[in-house]
């Protein structure tokens, strides 16, 4: 089978445009064209024929977009750009969980011949791309809300105060050494669904999954720490499962594209490495905030922690 094969079936048509003919269809230079192609993470192609007329359509917005002149090229380029990274890495799980076990889910007598893609994309592509639209229409309407809330607060959109949480798989490295790639990859997409589960529980964030940690954001701190113990109560308190950490920080800190920055971050991340297993570290901004009633704080020995000099840990449970 052609190895064109399956692209066409992705895209929906035979790819019969250069680079050239796309920008000129939409009115854009060539370099703009380019850039923005490998803005949104494709392949360059130089002048093989590898475009189609949807890539004319998707220039041809990009155009409209600039010519508008509600946003400026740049800040185009930043949407373009978490667009694309968010749709690729969205593609490889899809491709991942749906194509590697097609097997176990065609009927019986079914061929799927040597492509399992295209049978996968046939079936299910029109499905999950309404899925697509309806979950980003929902999470934009509560970005939005939760913008509309911050300047009710502050002048800059992008700056709030936040509890941030790290929480990581305790010997990850180790454990990967000694199992199976097979069961290193369950055990990854147990951890992630359900750190999912308890963050959207809580009313909290994921920002993003790094395979053996998470990075979630609350605005409550005691909802933040709910969340930290509700991953330490579905992972570490699970046999089946490998222990965690948790670490808690809570400041001023940055949003942009879809990320977060400030000394919060970082001093949740480095807090997991002070932290027990299956124990929850915090810094004194969070013990702080946490209701006595509730949450028993003790501090810990003063110890370095890099990039903050030393710093006094307290180590938090439920009172």
């Amino acid at each position: 089978m052609s190895d064109t094969v399956p692209e066409q079936a992705c895209l929906g048509e035979e790819p019969q445009l250069t680079a050239a003919e796309v920008a000129e269809q939409a009115g854009l230079p060539l370099d703009q064209t380019r850039r923005l192609f490998r803005t949104l993470g494709f392949a360059e192609h130089g002048d093989e024929r590898a475009y189609t007329d949807a890539d004319v359509a998707a220039m041809r917005l990009m155009t409209q977009i600039l010519a508008d002149g509600v946003i400026d090229h740049d800040v185009a380029l930043n949407v373009t750009r978490g667009v694309g990274i968010t749709m690729a890495r969205l593609a490889d799980w899809e491709v991942g969980e749906l194509v590697q076990h097609v097997a176990d889910g065609v009927p019986e007598g079914e061929p799927v011949d040597d492509d399992p893609g295209a049978w996968v994309l046939a079936r299910l592509g029109e499905r999950f791309e309404g899925l697509l639209v309806y979950a980003w229409r929902r999470h934009l309407a509560a970005a939005v809300a939760r913008m509309e809330s911050v300047r009710a607060l502050d002048d800059d959109p992008h700056t709030t105060d936040l509890s941030v949480g790290f929480a990581d798989i305790v010997g990850f490295t180790a454990l990967s050494n000694e199992v199976s790639r097979e069961r290193i990859g369950e055990l990854v997409e147990v951890f992630e669904a359900r750190c999912g589960d308890v963050i959207a529980r809580e009313q909290g964030r994921l920002i993003k999954s790094m395979g053996d940690a998470v990075l979630f954001v609350n605005d409550d701190p005691m909802a933040a720490f709910a969340t930290a113990e509700g991953i330490i109560n579905v992972i570490g308190r699970d046999p089946r499962m490998p222990d965690v950490r948790v670490g808690l920080a809570s400041g001023g800190v940055v949003l942009r594209m879809g990320d977060v920055f400030g000394p919060p971050v970082n001093l949740a991340a480095r807090l997991t490495q002070v932290a027990r297993r299956n124990r929850i570290i915090v810094d004194h901004a969070t013990a702080d905030l946490l209701p006595a009633d509730q949450v028993e704080s003790r501090p810990l020995p003063a110890r370095p922690v890099r990039g903050f000099g030393v710093v006094e840990p307290v180590a938090v449970r439920r009172a």
